[in-house]
């Protein structure tokens, strides 16, 4: 397995829930670090929602391991950010069996 070229500078976001004082909550993105990635498209396609067109593309997104007790190894809940496009963490595994890498699979969605 090749090493791969971490040469993507993303923010690794985790959602922040803040009671709203009528039961529910409201959602907000905290910024936890910046990780370098490997950023790879893997499949896309197009959905309507309330009328409106969205493109999801899949991704591969390969960052460096990290012990699963810290606050830098993504999890599915969380997602990468860079600039203004947002990737939704689907799934994280070990890319190899020492740990050094993780791939992350991904979506980004964008109203077409």
């Amino acid at each position: 397995m090749k090493k791969p070229q971490l040469n993507r500078k993303l923010v690794l976001e985790a959602p922040v829930r803040t009671a709203d004082g009528a039961g529910g909550y409201t959602e907000t993105w905290q910024a936890l670090g910046t990780v370098w990635a490997e950023i790879t498209a893997r499949s896309g396609s197009e959905r309507q929602v309330a009328g409106v067109p969205i493109s999801r593309v899949g991704y591969r997104i390969v960052v460096r391991g990290a012990p699963k007790e810290t606050t830098m190894r993504p999890s599915p809940d969380q997602r990468f950010a860079e600039g203004s496009r947002r990737f939704v963490i689907r799934a994280v595994a070990d890319r190899d069996p020492r740990g050094q890498y993780l791939t992350c699979f991904a979506d980004e969605e964008v109203a077409a």
